[in-house]
């Protein structure tokens, strides 16, 4: 029977050969595993690494199907969390600056251990909200969102992020119209537009994995965002 260390290492292997990492991208990855299940404190229900592998570290890396991310050199991961998908991809991406934006001091605390415990030297945390972090406005090629707040309510935080003809990626699940449309409102007034609803499989027999993704076409107007919790409050598409 193979341990749990063995068969975590076997899943490893595979999303290396599925997204052409090498052998020190793996023992980051496996590094950033070990962490989540070894703190109790971080900030996730799911830490039994032999998931996590898949839940948290396929599930992030399958991004990397959208070329504009992979080629990306600035990013930032809103809402962090516990660091996903935004250290992932910065192994992946070791040549791109990622930024993982985190308003919650204790979830900062735990991302600050996971990216030392990773040796992930191109992941910076940023203890901010989002609304409030005027420096990091236009300053992207790429924003990522998962499982962050409702669509339009994610667009509003991501759009002032970005450069123009900068990515906003948003994972999703099952698709729901009407909150694709109010999306669509949405971005209409921040200046961005839907380039594609992708389906993924991120591991076997995941279901309803979506990324929505969105480029920046025009400069979003000064008064987005607006102050802090007015996104989620009063939606643009109301």
């Amino acid at each position: 029977m193979m341990t749990t260390e063995s068969l975590v290492r076997q899943r490893l292997g595979e999303l290396a050969a599925r997204h052409r990492l090498s052998d020190e991208q793996v023992d980051q990855l496996a590094r950033s595993l070990e962490t989540v299940a070894e703190d109790e404190r971080a900030p996730t229900s799911v830490r039994d690494p032999t998931l996590a592998v898949d839940v948290h570290l396929a599930d992030s890396l399958v991004a990397l199907e959208v070329d504009r991310l992979r080629s990306a050199r600035r990013i930032a991961d809103i809402g962090s969390g516990a660091g996903f998908p935004g250290l992932p991809l910065a192994v992946a991406l070791p040549t791109s600056r990622v930024r993982l934006v985190e308003s919650q001091s204790r979830k900062c605390r735990f991302l600050r251990r996971l990216v030392a415990g990773a040796g992930v030297d191109n992941a910076e945390v940023v203890e901010r909200r989002v609304e409030e972090w005027p420096e990091g406005r236009g300053t992207h090629e790429a924003v990522l969102a998962r499982a962050l707040a409702p669509a339009a309510v994610v667009l509003e935080y991501a759009a002032p992020l970005l450069e123009l003809e900068g990515v906003l990626v948003d994972w999703r699940g099952r698709r729901d119209g009407t909150e694709e449309q109010a999306a669509l409102d949405a971005a209409e007034q921040l200046g961005i537009e839907l380039v594609e609803i992708r389906e993924v499989e991120p591991f076997e027999g995941a279901h309803d994995h979506h990324l929505h993704v969105y480029l920046k076409v025009r400069e979003t107007p000064e008064r987005f965002p607006r102050r802090a919790g007015m996104a989620r409050k009063r939606p643009l598409a109301g």
